[in-house]
């Protein structure tokens, strides 16, 4: 039995390959651990020593063919060659002579349905993880991971891909991201005016959010910020940002039916003359604006959008100040006289905030006696555009009208602004959409206007 090489071999693998301790190869079996130590000692069987009649078998063997037992020495090592072919080809012997298509083939994905498959049947077998992961190529945490989906759902999860669901695209995560980067660094605890990626990913992760610089870039990156926009534009100096910016959300996620809000500002002063633009010109033209030009006047725009209903109310004043802020008001006043509240709300310019201001506010609110809307100011966060959603419409007028024009008066600009608003107007009513986006709580998105 002690000379049988295809035993001998699998007594060896047993306790080197596979992990077995020689105790417990000894009791199933039944062979001395004295024996099993020379079996580890000696890659194979020991032969008798020969007696005097050596030489006479020496010549029968060459006489002979080859014994069953020498085929099967042949067919353990095939075996042996092409176990190891198919589990590791690049440290066989003949590796370095594979090409390279050839071996890409040889060695497959470590996560396909056949090492799969295999390492479920050697586990129902009672071979050990470890000794499966080493044999298969892969990790104990793996063959775990087929293991319990197979426990749990069956054979078809094994043959399913491993689909992971990206960090980048969680939404909590997202939020936070786009939070922290439309409020100073100083909120945070950072002695910083501008973020840095590992502030960014510090804060988040103080907040509960367990990811790299990798995936915040990502996100970063597919929203269409820029670092130095968001250093210029996108951020705001104001320490009272989020109070300022819970009290207006708070306002709007409860508006009600009879209750209006206002973003209000002004669009210029502006002067009247040719603008420079994007047009769309044939090969070799390059279309050009002189620098030095004659004004034909200026204007400026003050106007309120109602964000519910998208609707623009605008007029044109000679002046940025508390006076014009008062008109707005009276207007909005007498053409939402059914509401039961109007809110205004502006950037931190000071004829916004101006005493004059809040005086005619207070004043309207004792003698409206429920026969007038009322009104409530909901100032916006120092140096926050963002968040100011007439902008955006200003925006998108300059684009639509603006830009590339010549106007030959003010009074043809008038009209040109008048017919871009009720045309707007028109369409946002046959289409109803509310404007604003970050405002209501919503995430940054880019913006479209109605050209």
């Amino acid at each position: 039995m002690y000379q049988d090489l295809y035993f001998w071999r699998r007594i060896r693998r047993r306790i080197l390959d596979d992990g077995e301790s020689i105790h417990h190869v000894s009791k199933t079996t039944q062979i001395s651990r004295f024996t099993i130590r020379k079996m580890l000692k000696h890659e194979k069987p020991i032969p008798y020593k020969r007696g005097t009649n050596a030489p006479i078998q020496d010549l029968k063997k060459k006489e002979l063919p080859p014994t069953i037992r020498k085929k099967d020495e042949i067919r353990q090592e095939w075996m042996k060659w092409l176990y190891h072919l198919e589990r590791n080809p690049s440290e066989t012997d003949i590796g370095s002579q594979i090409p390279s298509d050839l071996l890409e083939q040889l060695s497959p994905h470590p996560h396909n349905p056949r090492k799969r498959v295999l390492a479920i049947l050697a586990r129902q077998k009672g071979f050990a993880i470890s000794a499966i992961a080493e044999h298969l190529g892969i990790s104990r945490k793996t063959v775990r991971g087929y293991i319990g989906d197979f426990e749990a759902t069956g054979g078809t999860m094994l043959y399913q891909p491993t689909m992971r669901k990206l960090k980048s695209d969680d939404p909590d995560l997202k939020s936070a991201v786009f939070s922290l980067l439309h409020e100073p660094p100083a909120l945070s605890g950072y002695n910083r005016t501008t973020w840095r990626m590992k502030d960014l990913h510090q804060t988040l992760k103080s907040q509960g959010f367990a990811v790299g610089d990798g995936v915040i870039r990502t996100i970063i990156k597919d929203s269409g910020f820029r670092w130095r926009a968001a250093r210029v534009v996108l951020t705001s100096n104001d320490p009272e940002y989020r109070q300022k910016l819970q009290h207006v959300q708070d306002i709007l996620s409860r508006l009600e039916h009879d209750e209006r809000f206002f973003s209000i500002d002004e669009f210029g002063p502006f002067a009247i003359k040719m603008k420079a633009g994007r047009v769309l010109v044939e090969a070799g033209v390059q279309p050009t604006v002189p620098q030095w030009q004659k004004s034909k006047g200026w204007l400026i725009a003050t106007a309120a959008l109602e964000l519910s209903t998208n609707q623009v109310t605008h007029f044109y004043s000679k002046a940025k100040n508390t006076t014009e802020m008062i008109r707005m008001a009276n207007v909005l006043i007498d053409k939402y006289q059914g509401m039961r509240k109007l809110y205004l709300s502006w950037d931190a310019a000071s004829w916004h905030m101006s005493k004059e201001l809040l005086a005619f506010v207070e004043e309207h609110n004792k003698q409206c006696q429920g026969e007038l809307p009322t009104l409530e100011l909901a100032p916006l966060p120092a140096s926050a555009q963002f968040l100011n959603v007439i902008e955006s419409v200003f925006s998108g007028m300059a684009r639509a009208i603006i830009h590339s024009s010549d106007y030959p008066s003010v009074k043809a600009a008038q009209t040109a602004i008048d017919r871009y608003f009720d045309e707007r107007n028109q369409h946002y009513k046959v289409n109803p959409k509310r404007a604003g986006k970050k405002i209501w709580g919503l995430e940054r998105t880019s913006v479209d206007f109605l050209a």
